[in-house]
């Protein structure tokens, strides 16, 4: 099972706090791939925009 970054640590893990930039870019690949699969869960988000525009009130 994959931990995101800002997962707790497992009890018994000893924590490394050190990243090489290959690292940092797989983790960062990582997180951006999450995001964008949450994005595509939540659409759409709300209704659709209405194309309804009002009219100016008479004087």
């Amino acid at each position: 099972m994959s931990r995101d970054r800002k997962d707790p640590p497992a009890i018994d893990a000893e924590r490394d706090v050190s990243e090489t930039p290959q690292q940092r870019r797989e983790r960062k690949h990582h997180e951006s791939r999450n995001h964008d699969e949450a994005l595509e869960e939540t659409f759409p988000a709300s209704d659709p925009v209405s194309p309804f525009v009002p009219a100016k009130t008479p004087e």
